[in-house]
């Protein structure tokens, strides 16, 4: 019987497993896809992340990016420069993940990568995870499989509503330029935003609907944005993936179980950054059940409300996000096109500040913004 059965080897997971097999408990890891498999993902992350490992990610950092870029309808572009101490990193899904993975095996940690869990049931005192290659006991277990992955559900947690993201692989053979941005595009997408991330050989492209229904049709959007960065759109290139966005407290965590990352709705409601914050709910997590291992009897409880903490700074985010989705070129006016917008951001990615430091400030400046408008 293991400590620990962990249900994904996504960053989250990866970081419990991390952290409890570094503690000298027993982990089993199950994946369901390959280990290096690709996933669609803008790979943006802090290097606030490094608080939670002893490790060096230099080597599964694609590129270091500094510079920032926004544009309105392709046009009234704005540029500034990163003023935090920390830069943005760019990863690759398919090389970080198996990183992190690797981290955990190095302590001690078993990893199996495609095999899929089919069932979990709570008898006596452990759980029983099925899976297609057999069925294994475990004191505790974790919901890490993300967005669409069924344990959370199995579990008895509450559904988040999943929002769509489309995200497209561009190359090209110009090399990093010195100057290379984060893109963010505001005036194409009706209710959210389009984003362009620079890695090595091209570009990774993403739109995601913040508010409001989906489009149906995400082409004339990428055919209108993807030339910007000198590549031609191939139609039907999309990938899609669910996003779980936080939307409100709930319990993450039951008899002898918890929900990290996507799986526990994670996902930042105005930006869409989930990497950290999955990170962040696996380290607590992992902290917890080391914990409930040594018989604090309140530990998991301790786990949801460290979430419900952090889901406070979110609260905010949401409110944001919902004011700006709706009238995005007043936000646009008032908010981005601001010298100190960019300096918000990175002090946002790298949790030097919250929202909670910016709300009402940010949400006033946009009402006043539009009410002017409308003049």
């Amino acid at each position: 019987m293991y400590d620990c059965i962990i249900v994904g080897a996504g960053p989250a997971g990866s970081t419990v497993a991390y952290h409890l097999a570094k503690q000298g408990h027993s982990v089993l890891m199950l994946e369901k896809a390959p280990l290096a498999r690709y996933k669609p993902c803008s790979g943006a992350v802090s290097p606030a992340i490094t608080q939670w490992f002893d490790v060096d990610f230099t080597s599964v950092v694609d590129c270091v990016l500094r510079h920032v870029r926004y544009t309105w309808k392709l046009e009234d572009e704005v540029a500034a420069e990163l003023t935090t101490p920390d830069p943005v990193w760019i990863v690759r899904r398919d090389v970080f993940d198996p990183f992190l993975a690797a981290q955990a095996q190095q302590w001690g940690a078993i990893v199996q990568d495609q095999n899929a869990v089919t069932g979990i049931e709570f008898k006596g005192d452990r759980w029983w995870v099925a899976t297609s290659q057999g069925v294994f006991e475990g004191r505790y277990v974790v919901a890490a499989d993300g967005a669409d992955g069924p344990m959370s559900g199995w579990l008895g947690f509450k559904e988040a509503k999943r929002r769509i993201a489309a995200h497209v692989e561009v190359t090209c053979d110009r090399p990093l330029a010195a100057d290379a941005a984060l893109s963010f595009e505001f005036g194409l997408m009706k209710n959210g935003c389009m984003w362009s991330f620079p890695r090595q050989g091209g570009y990774g492209i993403g739109a995601a609907a913040f508010i409001g229904n989906a489009p149906k049709d995400f082409r004339p959007y990428f055919e209108q944005y993807i030339p910007a960065f000198g590549a031609t759109y191939v139609p039907g290139q999309e990938k899609f993936h669910s996003l779980k966005r936080w939307d409100g407290h709930q319990p993450l965590h039951t008899q002898q179980a918890i929900a990290v990352g996507e799986a526990a709705a994670i996902v930042d409601p105005l930006t869409a950054e989930g990497i950290r914050h999955g990170i962040f709910s696996g380290f607590h997590g992992a902290a917890a059940i080391h914990r409930a291992i040594a018989g604090e009897p309140d530990a998991l409880a301790a786990y949801t409300q460290t979430l419900h903490d952090w889901g406070n700074n979110m609260q905010w985010a949401q409110r944001i996000a919902g004011v700006f989705y709706r009238v995005p070129g007043v936000g646009y006016r008032v908010g981005l096109k601001r010298p100190s917008a960019t300096e918000r951001l990175g002090q946002l990615l790298t949790g030097e500040i919250g929202y909670g430091d910016i709300a009402n400030r940010v949400i006033k400046r946009m009402t006043t913004g539009f009410l002017l408008g409308r003049k």
